[in-house]
């Protein structure tokens, strides 16, 4: 198959350890990442984070602090207009994902270096290179800055709340459906099928399902695992140049959730149940991942997310519609509401 031009970005440098915040300026000097740095942060954990990283950064060097709620256009905006004041050669996001979500992609948009500092587990957006904003018109992802580091602090991630690091396994996890869903595309559309790219994210989901394993008897071992995970499945779709890799029909249900009743759950508990419900219908092992995720005590049905029965099948009957070029096993048609019902029921994830 002819292909056009394929440009693979990665980041230079992942540190993971506990401890390391205070070592930013050491890794800056390392990647020559010279000021003015911009740094977005959220409120409360993120505010907390900034400070102990600030406090290793010297007199000066220049930087700019910026809090945003919500991974909106407005804050775009606002971050990208605080960059060009100061002429931001680097623009770091401390938080979970929405200040991640609205630095890369402001980063994308000025053209500045982007550093990712996690404080959750969420999802795969704090190491992809790509971002969900609101206000864009779609619910999917866009492309935005992949980051030049990820400085992964494994204390400070651990101690987020257990919602967020569940959140977390369920969104990894999905990449077991989302590889099949590629493959699927590529047998039946001819579509770019990357072997490599794809068992990166395969590996991703397996080490999320051993997370589950460890996390109850020791929370730091388990959330370097995911967070290995999720560094992971970023680093395949920065290497498919898209997140075929790491998104397939299983968020698909997930985003159509989103766009009916925004907010109503994280999107990785979203992912996680549509994972259980498109496993099935691929035929493979949903029962087990199910189990797995039971094991957390992560919420397998709808009705623990405050999401009424009919919703979930209006999601799926209208999932296909999402993404239309993005073929998936919803086929071009989507499924039926007698088929919803039926894969809702066996799944368990209605009554």
């Amino acid at each position: 198959m002819d292909l056009k031009e394929h440009i693979i970005n990665l980041p230079r440098k992942v540190y993971i350890g506990n401890n390391i915040l205070e070592e930013i300026n050491t890794y800056f000097t390392q990647l020559n990442l010279g000021s003015p740095y911009l740094f977005v942060t959220g409120p409360f954990v993120g505010e907390l984070v900034t400070k102990r990283v600030l406090e290793s950064i010297p007199q000066n060097k220049e930087y700019e602090i910026i809090t945003i709620k919500d991974a909106t256009l407005d804050y775009v905006y606002a971050t990208e207009e605080a960059a060009k004041k100061i002429g931001a050669k680097v623009i770091v996001g401390i938080g979970g994902g929405k200040s991640i979500d609205v630095a890369k992609y402001a980063a994308y948009k000025v053209n500045s270096e982007f550093v990712s500092i996690p404080t959750a587990p969420s999802h795969d957006g704090i190491t992809s290179p790509f971002a969900s904003i609101k206000g864009l018109g779609k619910a999917v992802s866009v492309k935005a800055k992949e980051p030049v580091a990820i400085v992964s602090d494994i204390g400070v991630i651990s101690s987020a709340p257990r919602r967020l690091i569940n959140a977390g396994i369920g969104d990894t996890v999905g990449k077991i459906v989302a590889v099949k869903d590629w493959k699927l595309a590529s047998k039946l559309r001819g579509e770019y099928y990357g072997d490599y790219t794809a068992s990166l994210a395969l590996m991703s989901a397996k080490h999320a399902l051993m997370c589950t394993k460890i996390i109850e008897k020791d929370v730091e071992a388990g959330v370097r695992i995911l967070m290995e995970a999720l560094i992971t499945s970023g680093v395949a779709m920065g290497m498919a140049g898209s997140t075929r890799p790491a998104s397939g029909s299983e968020h698909l249900f997930a985003h159509a959730i989103e766009i009916m009743k925004p907010d109503v759950a994280l999107h990785g508990e979203l992912v996680g149940i549509g994972t259980i419900m498109m496993a099935y219908l691929h035929g493979l092992r949903w029962k087990r991942i199910k189990k797995s995720l039971i094991s957390v005590g992560f919420p397998v049905r709808a009705r623990d997310l405050g999401i009424p029965d009919e919703m979930v099948l209006k999601a799926l009957t209208i999932a296909h519609s999402i993404r239309p070029e993005r073929y998936t096993i919803l086929g071009d048609r989507g499924l039926t509401w007698r088929s919803a019902e039926k894969i809702a029921q066996d799944t368990g994830v209605i009554d």
